[in-house]
């Protein structure tokens, strides 16, 4: 009776429906905790920002996404450690976004390594 294929069949479908369910529910979980953060982040986001910040920061998330996460959390940070008395205007993101710019940019250099083969020289004219 334990080596019943049929009845193993079935335990294994079970076992599978199972574990779907499990895992479906921590996607679930885990989907239900991002949009709670995200909300979270847009209310405080939209108390400390005026129309016109707000307006900017969308505006740039359309290009730079990674960026705008990094500033909207820079400006979470400072608003809950006391470090903005009020709301931050467009000039003052301007700013701010300048130097998270200056800060995250690469420093690119070119360098040109031109080897010469001992064949090549100069002082042989083929002519």
């Amino acid at each position: 009776m334990a080596d019943d294929p049929e009845l193993a069949a079935i335990r294994a479908r079970r076992m599978a429906e199972i574990q779907q369910q499990m895992g479906g529910k921590n996607k679930n979980d885990e989907e239900k905790m991002r949009q709670q953060q995200e909300e979270r982040t847009h209310s405080i986001l939209s108390q400390i920002l005026t129309q016109g910040a707000r307006a900017r920061l969308n505006s740039i998330a359309l290009v730079k996404p990674e960026k705008i996460k990094m500033v909207e959390s820079m400006l979470i940070r400072m608003a809950t450690s006391g470090q903005i008395p009020g709301k931050v205007d467009e000039n003052q993101l301007k700013d701010l976004l300048s130097q998270v710019s200056s800060q995250t940019e690469r420093k690119t250099t070119v360098k040109f390594d031109r080897r010469r083969l001992n064949l090549d020289d100069d002082d042989d004219d083929d002519y």
